[in-house]
């Protein structure tokens, strides 16, 4: 069978690339009805294809730390798809990067992007830099440093970078100031930038907002809504951050977020300002939230109606999956990249919990990344009202294309299987079309 095929010869060739292949097999397990229906995709052996990036670049960063200790720290940008548009996707700056997870968020992007009806392809890319504890002059000089080796094979019309863990709208101004020195162009070759210099109103929110707007547009589909409903927002960064705005915006009451030390529990309700004055402005542990609890009990022990995860991906396995369905969820939305293993997402699916899949729901940040990028292309700016009303209309349109290609795939509740078919499609049929 031609999908076993491709998954072995997968696994044989990248055994230590675990993250990567859970995504492939995510994906490819997803889509297998519309392999039966169409066997152009076989032909063409389109699976190969799309699951090997058409350009990995590896690069070193050489900087140099305050007491002049000189550090190097090693940079990775995985494009891997350009079949719909220009390479597209964040830098993540975080100890643990490593190839296996940037080319799986690579391979997810390309769908992610390809579900927003932008002309977006599909890039990952980042570094092994940690930037806890560093200064902000360690941070400008290392960034400094990471474009300087990566402006070369970036570009408005080829590959547009943008923020994810670790790199935010600080550090993209930093290697916005750079890459200006460096080529002489103001162009739209980063996004993410302050909206002083060509940045969009409303990206900061855009992720968190999108996933809420998704999940409203799910809830709504199954004569549901958020107001007066308990939620959780797992992490505590800018996608869960502006999820818990949305949700509050709406009516539904955040008990319960996280962070790397532990759990902070708030039965009255999260105080979103005391949230954002913690992590943006004093970038300190939610232990200093001084009310409720903080610590020992993980996020998916919380009861709640909606449950929404924007930290990182593998962050709910099987037990985490029962143990919420045994406290009675109704909805799981996912704000990170993949946070529910594949075997945790199809248990809660199987069990008739609506579940909104990170490819659909995460797209919002990438959405108004492309907005961002006709803004530059035109040097016009649109106001905050404007973009939010196209984010919140193209996460809406997002949700329906998934919605019926689930009915098409036979599964129609299964978002799932829906944005791997309709994310899958666009992007195999463009290269079908651009010839072998």
């Amino acid at each position: 069978m031609y999908l076993k095929k491709v998954l072995d010869d997968l696994n044989a060739k990248y055994p230590h690339q675990p993250e990567f292949l859970q995504a492939v097999s995510e994906v490819f397990g997803s889509i297998f009805p519309l392999l039966e229906r169409e066997p152009k995709y076989e032909q063409y052996k389109i699976l190969e294809r799309i699951s090997e990036p058409e350009k990995i670049i590896k690069f070193r960063i050489v900087w140099e730390k305050d007491n002049g200790e000189i550090e190097i720290n090693r940079g990775i940008r995985v494009q891997f798809s350009s079949a719909l548009g220009p390479y597209k996707g964040g830098l993540r700056f975080e100890k643990e990067v490593n190839l296996s997870t940037l080319k799986f968020l690579g391979f997810e992007q390309a769908f992610k992007n390809s579900l927003t009806g932008l002309m977006l392809g599909g890039a990952k890319g980042g570094s092994d830099f940690d930037p806890k504890d560093k200064s902000d002059r360690e941070i400008m000089r290392f960034c400094q440093a990471f474009i300087r080796a990566l402006t070369p094979h970036i570009g408005a019309h080829s590959d547009i970078p943008a923020g994810d863990i670790g790199v935010g709208e600080r550090e993209i101004g930093y290697m916005f100031g750079e890459y200006k020195k460096i080529t002489g162009l103001f162009d739209g070759a980063l996004t993410g930038k302050s909206p002083l210099f060509g940045g969009s109103y409303g990206r900061r929110e855009a992720t968190g907002h999108g996933a809420v707007y998704f999940a409203q547009a799910m809830l709504v589909n199954h004569g549901l809504g958020l107001d007066g409903k308990t939620c959780i927002v797992s992490g505590s960064g800018n996608v869960a951050i502006y999820a818990m705005e949305k949700l509050i915006e709406l009516g539904a009451k955040v008990v319960a977020c996280s962070d790397r030390g532990g759990v902070l529990l708030d039965n009255g309700g999260i105080d979103l300002e005391k949230i954002k004055q913690i992590k943006e402005l004093n970038r300190a542990s939610l232990a200093s939230y001084g009310k409720g609890s903080y610590g020992g009990i993980k996020i998916t022990e919380v009861p709640c109606d909606y449950a929404f995860f924007c930290a990182t991906q593998n962050e709910v396995e099987m037990e985490g999956a029962k143990t919420m369905l045994a406290n009675g969820v109704k909805a799981v939305v996912e704000g990170a990249n993949m946070p529910l293993t594949n075997e945790a997402a199809d248990f809660l699916i199987n069990a008739g919990v609506l579940y909104a899949p990170s490819k659909a729901a995460n797209a919002g940040g990438v959405a108004v990344s492309g907005l961002e990028m006709g803004q530059d292309a035109l040097f016009l700016q649109s106001t905050h009202t404007e973009i939010d009303a196209k984010l919140k209309n193209i996460m809406q349109n997002i949700f329906i294309e998934c919605k019926e290609a689930a009915v098409e795939s036979g599964d129609k509740k299964n978002l799932k299987i829906g944005a791997n078919i309709a994310g899958f499609r666009r992007v195999a049929d463009a290269m079908i079309k651009q010839g072998i």
